[in-house]
């Protein structure tokens, strides 16, 4: 079994941080100020989420597992709705795709046997399927966002022509949710093959066998190519609602 990294191990780790605010400052980048906050911030933050995880496994149970995964979810939610800036109810159509994903992706695994409902189980899966699902619905609100821009004649044009919102607007929501989908899709074709995986790499440093190891990724890359397409369609089709308004017109973004 592999050991440990220490705080030592973790301080020396800190030198690579150096070399790239060193890089930054190099090229005269004007983000070595950004880079060094964020690797301070990312401390921090884990430092803390460490302590309440420890606290949750052992007194919370599955209760406690659940509102954490309700938490990060709208945590989500909010991160997500900055790409679709400008957008009607951009936060509202977020939670909801981000929301259903989670909670499809993670019932089908529960009630499927597939993980246990165990705090220390819970959790971490849960934030997997949650950081998939922010992702897939932040890529769907800014091309949602973009089309609502760029296409807005198009759009205006079908609508004069009779047709109504949702078929007016039906082939920007379809390259939206494609455009979403795209490094999922990708991510899951080359796995393995360009780059071992975080889950399975972290198994295999542990000392798990490569062949659980696997078994354990396929089911990460499963259930997140799940979580993505559930938030991607949840997530535009809820922001197409709020795009237009009760006569039908298309709203200013």
């Amino acid at each position: 079994m592999t050991e440990i990294p220490s705080w030592g191990a973790v301080a020396v780790s800190g030198l690579l941080v150096v070399v790239a605010v060193a890089i930054a400052s190099w090229q005269r980048l004007g983000i070595s100020r950004d880079m060094l906050v964020a690797s301070l911030r990312a401390f921090v933050q884990l430092l803390a989420v460490g302590a309440v995880l420890a606290w949750l496994f052992r007194n919370a149970g599955i209760a406690g597992a659940l509102l954490w995964i309700a938490i990060m979810t709208v945590v989500a939610a909010n991160e997500s709705r900055t790409r679709g800036r400008g957008m009607p109810r951009a936060f509202v159509s977020s939670l909801l795709g981000i929301g259903l994903g989670t909670l499809l992706t993670l019932g089908v695994l529960v009630a499927g046997g597939v993980i246990s409902t165990e705090p220390q189980v819970l959790v971490p899966i849960g934030g997997m399927v949650v950081s998939g699902a922010m992702q897939a619905a932040s890529l769907t609100l800014s091309s949602l966002r973009r089309s609502a821009v760029d296409d807005r004649p198009a759009v205006e044009a079908a609508l004069s022509l009779g047709l109504g919102p949702r078929e007016a607007f039906a082939r920007q929501l379809r390259s939206a949710v494609r455009t979403a989908l795209v490094p999922a899709v990708d991510s899951t074709k080359i796995v393995g093959l360009i780059s071992l995986p975080g889950t399975m790499t972290g198994l295999i440093i542990a000392g798990v066998e490569p062949l659980e190891a696997i078994r354990y990724q396929i089911i990460v890359m499963y259930m997140l190519l799940a979580a993505w397409a559930v938030s991607s369609l949840v997530t535009a089709r809820a922001a197409e609602r709020w795009l237009f308004d009760d006569a039908e017109r298309l709203v200013r973004v």
